[in-house]
């Protein structure tokens, strides 16, 4: 595995080292030992998985109120998706900032998310799969978001005809 740092800090892009041969390749997709090494969480506590029918469904930006914040690792195994993470931690250097990746089952990368940051994806195929690992227990009460569409964030999104949940439109503006 390898890790690339990304421009919000603590957030990691993981890309596999496939070992190839005749049959396939193979490649490891996560290492506590290396997070631990990396100063990430290594803790998984869950694992879910996240099925998209059609391109342009936006699932977000969702994260947990402290103290069940969590970091998540998502993979999309399926398809393709724009994958989005904003720094919602007030005393971060890159607090309200985002970022956004394509995650696809052909680049085979994951994004390390860390607590205190918002999550959300845009799928850019019909069909798509999103593979989670989680820190943490999902705790309905601590469900949180901000609004995909927050002009405190200005998220660049792929231009698209979107399917979003009304609760997912229905987010305040951060601040508000």
């Amino acid at each position: 595995m390898i890790l690339k740092p990304v421009p919000l800090a603590g957030a990691f892009v993981i890309q596999c080292e496939e070992l190839t041969d005749e049959r396939g390749f193979f490649a490891r997709t996560f290492s506590a030992a290396q997070f631990v090494e990396a100063g990430l969480d290594p803790s998984v506590s869950e694992c879910s998985i996240s099925y998209n029918r059609r391109r342009g469904t936006l699932r977000g930006m969702h994260y947990q109120a402290e103290p069940h914040a969590e970091s998540k690792l998502v993979r999309c195994t399926r398809g393709a998706i724009f994958d989005v993470i904003i720094d919602l931690r007030k005393t971060s250097a890159t607090f309200r900032q985002w970022f956004g990746f394509e995650l696809s089952e052909s680049n085979r990368e994951s994004l390390f998310i860390p607590r205190g940051f918002a999550h959300g994806f845009q799928t850019l195929t019909d069909d798509a799969e999103v593979y989670y690992q989680i820190s943490g227990a999902y705790v309905r009460s601590a469900g949180r978001g901000v609004r995909w569409d927050d002009p405190a964030f200005d998220i660049g999104w792929p231009a698209a005809e979107r399917t979003i949940s009304g609760r997912d439109r229905g987010y305040p503006d951060f601040g508000a």
